[in-house]
């Protein structure tokens, strides 16, 4: 059990490294837009928009990486429960278990 328990979190951490790879690539690339005059074709407020997602997307990734190197990764935040590895699968830097989630209300 151990094994797949290592695994997944193995398989956790490559996914997570990826996408915060691909939102700070994504990043670097609307920031390059956002200094030509043409905006890279995209109309300021949508550039801005996408720009605060992909910020979002690297500090949400960031702080999953962190919590999985301090041991706190997969322990909701406010209940202290295990957050179940399928929603971990879906949602990598989820930081609540589902029903804190809806408690939170976002």
């Amino acid at each position: 059990m151990t094994d797949t328990v290592s695994n997944r979190t193995e398989a956790l951490r490559d996914l997570l490294e990826r996408q915060f790879q691909s939102y700070t690539d994504q990043l670097a690339e609307l920031t390059i837009h956002s200094r030509q005059p043409e905006q890279g074709g995209h109309d300021p407020d949508t550039l801005r928009g996408l720009m605060e997602t992909a910020r979002q997307g690297v500090a949400d990734t960031a702080q999953a990486l962190q919590r999985m190197s301090e041991g706190g990764y997969g322990l909701c935040e406010r209940c202290g429960g295990e957050i179940p590895v399928a929603r971990l699968e879906i949602l990598p830097w989820a930081r609540f278990c589902v029903p804190c989630q809806e408690r939170q209300g976002s």
